[in-house]
């Protein structure tokens, strides 16, 4: 057959194929969701976990409370990027070290979807871009974080002039 039945014919099955891609591509995405979301639970478990353990400035990482550096040096603890560079590795996920580095580490999520899980991030230091500190949302209104030396691990609300932004760790794929 000739004409108009195959050029209908080769239509269909391309339209076939463009919608099996699509739906294959839907498919991923929720899959790559599905396991942030996941990975997110048990990293905001591991930092509850933490409530409590003192800040050190450059203390703790993937193995947990560590030691810091300079001011922390005496103090067995957490500082920020630490307490969720551990949370997100008990998640199986590696987020990097720093607060810079953990800014780069999945899906920037917008403030009005974050959810339990996702990075919070703070820029209270205008002369330096990038955040200067880091935690893990519990809600859309509060959070997990180590915050400052004397201070312990603790929830404190994310409303705060200085809040830059909410990453998706593990996320991948395109924005929110």
């Amino acid at each position: 057959m000739t004409g108009k039945g195959t050029a209908a014919r080769v239509l269909a099955c391309g339209l076939a194929c463009v919608l099996a891609s699509a739906l294959q591509a839907d498919a991923a995405l929720a899959a790559r969701k599905t396991r942030a979301a996941a990975a997110g639970g048990i990293a905001l478990r591991a930092a509850m976990e933490m409530i409590g353990v003192p800040y050190s400035w450059g203390g703790g990482g993937v193995n947990g409370p560590g030691y810091g550096i300079g001011k922390g040096a005496g103090t067995k603890g957490f500082d920020c990027s630490g307490l969720t560079e551990y949370a997100y590795a008990r998640a199986g996920a590696a987020i990097g070290t720093t607060s810079q580095e953990q800014w780069r580490s999945g899906l920037r999520v917008p403030k009005e979807l974050i959810e339990p899980g996702d990075l919070v991030f703070f820029d209270n230091d205008p002369d330096s871009p990038g955040p200067e500190h880091v935690g893990i949302a519990v809600d859309a209104t509060t959070m997990v974080h180590a915050p400052y030396t004397g201070a312990f691990v603790r929830t404190d609300p994310l409303g705060r002039a200085d809040f830059l932004g909410a990453v998706r760790p593990g996320a991948g794929g395109a924005e929110v």
